[in-house]
């Protein structure tokens, strides 16, 4: 009898943004598709972002649509219109579900939007949606929590300002070193990477963006005690991708009555926060349990500051 962790994952959906197939063109995703002189593939000169569908429906889509377009735009790749985009990622969920139906536990979809500079001395880009399960570790992890390594990126936290050609900023598809970065993480025993800067700042993960919060009482002049929960991030202007996930969770955090703060942080910030997380469009909240081997915060505290933070994402659109 075959094992359930042994059946393969359904096959992705392609849809290609195509000015003659209105909604996008559905491609066989069994088959090639992407040109071998693509200049994503032989330079990766291409943008991309990856959003969460659930119950059939894209999760933050104008904010992911927007820091695409953004994208695009410091790197001077014309792509289509936002109405083109969502109009394939309609028809990849649609696609996708029609196939395949819900997609496995939570009905969650992986939907990503791709756009390179297209063949060689092509004039228009190369653009498509792809649907497709969320693998396993995202969920575990949301559950179980990670252990992170700070690993130096190599450049100062006003890189990104001085010099805005190494496109730090941009969700481009040039992801080498993050990858090698997640690989150095799992060959030393953890899990994820928190990067600093040359100057000593925290900055971001190579797929997530960083938060962490402090639980502050007080007196509240009645006879009893008052808790402030306080939200932070790393500065936005260190050379780091904005996150959509944090703005909107920090949107739902202020309504909420948490206070918000943005950096600058160092790593000893990490260290001495009652809980750390690493956040992302796909995995969602991940507490860090250990920073290099240190434990952050107390198991009771991260799992009671995590659900309340999930209770708050959970209102997001």
């Amino acid at each position: 009898m075959t094992s359930p962790a042994s059946v393969p994952a359904p096959a992705p959906v392609l849809v290609f943004l195509d000015p003659a197939y209105a909604d996008g063109r559905v491609a066989d995703a069994s088959k090639p598709q992407l040109m071998a002189t693509d200049q994503g593939a032989t330079r990766g000169d291409g943008v991309f972002e990856s959003l969460l569908a659930v119950g059939g429906q894209p999760r933050k889509l104008q904010a992911h649509l927007d820091r695409l377009a953004g994208s695009a735009r410091v790197m001077d790749l014309v792509i289509p219109a936002e109405d083109a985009w969502r109009r394939a990622i309609g028809t990849a969920i649609g696609e996708y579900r029609s196939q395949h139906g819900p997609a496995g536990a939570g009905d969650e979809l992986v939907v990503k939007l791709l756009a390179t500079r297209g063949v060689e001395g092509a004039s228009t880009a190369t653009c498509w949606v792809q649907a497709s399960e969320p693998g396993p570790s995202g969920r575990r992890q949301r559950e179980t929590g990670i252990d992170v390594i700070l690993l130096d990126r190599g450049y100062d936290s006003d890189v990104g300002e001085r010099a805005p050609w190494l496109l730090l900023g941009a969700k481009t598809l040039s992801y080498a070193v993050n990858m090698a970065a997640l690989r150095y993480a799992r060959k030393h025993g953890a899990d994820d990477v928190i990067f600093t800067s040359a100057d000593g700042m925290v900055l971001e993960g190579p797929t997530s963006t960083v938060l962490l919060a402090h639980l502050e009482t007080s007196d509240d002049g009645a006879g009893g005690v008052r808790t402030v929960r306080r939200l932070i991030t790393p500065q936005q202007d260190s050379g780091i991708l904005p996150g959509t996930s944090q703005g909107a969770l920090f949107t739902a955090a202020k309504a909420a009555g948490w206070e918000l703060g943005y950096g600058p942080l160092e790593p000893k910030d990490l260290l001495d926060a009652d809980a750390v997380w690493l956040i992302s469009s796909i995995r969602l909240l991940a507490p860090v349990n250990h920073i290099d081997g240190q434990e952050i915060g107390t198991p009771e505290l991260r799992r009671q500051l995590t659900a309340e933070l999930n209770e708050l994402y959970a209102t997001i659109g």
